[in-house]
């Protein structure tokens, strides 16, 4: 009988154990017990800042939308968390011949930052880096219409809570006309149709 109540308690355990919970895209993730929404929010928008001010020369920049998604249990039952995503778009345009330079820099400072890479596409027209923090923050610096660059950080679950908008103020203002605003701003390193040098100037 003592073997029968022990096997029964190592199921119980593995299925509590692997019992996670869903984003709303199926993706596995564990619920942060010690971050709310809001937390997490504040973190992204810190990060997002930090690796802008990695960047040199300045990117001239806005928010784009935030949203929230709720994680889901696998059988669709309410969970009570859920994750954030927080947006940056660059309005600086960035030719071709730089885009290779403005990636490296922020994959050298994700790095610094102890993050991970973990996919790198290298097509020419939509090219992206993502990368994940050790605490379960997914990143990624993609390239979408227009060579247009987005910043993007999305939380890992956690309890639900109001959101609040970005206290960074954007170093441009948003612009007039329906969303998403193109990249119209000319800088004489990111716009360059040159090769670049070995550093960018500052």
């Amino acid at each position: 009988m003592n073997h029968l109540l022990r096997a029964g308690s190592v199921l119980l355990l593995l299925a509590t154990t692997a019992c996670g919970l869903t984003t709303g895209k199926g993706t596995p993730e564990r619920k942060r017990p010690d971050m709310n929404m809001q937390h997490g929010a504040v973190k992204a928008d810190e990060f997002l800042q930090e690796t802008l001010s990695d960047i040199k020369p300045a990117l001239r920049w806005v928010h784009g939308p935030s949203s929230d998604i709720e994680c889901s249990s696998g059988n669709n039952s309410a969970t009570g968390s859920g994750t954030v995503t927080r947006r940056i778009d660059v309005l600086t345009i960035v030719s071709e011949q730089r885009r290779g330079s403005l990636f490296g820099v922020v994959e050298r400072a994700w790095r610094s930052r102890g993050l991970t890479i973990t996919r790198v596409e290298t097509g020419k027209e939509f090219p992206a880096v993502n990368a994940a923090t050790a605490d379960g923050f997914q990143v990624s610096l993609a390239v979408g219409g227009r060579g247009q660059f987005e910043f993007s950080v999305t939380t890992p679950c956690s309890a639900q809570s109001s959101v609040p908008a970005p206290a960074a103020q954007p170093n441009t203002p948003p612009r007039e006309g329906e969303y998403p605003w193109r990249p119209d701003i000319h800088d004489p390193f990111w716009s360059a149709t040159t090769p670049p040098p070995t550093t960018p100037a500052p």
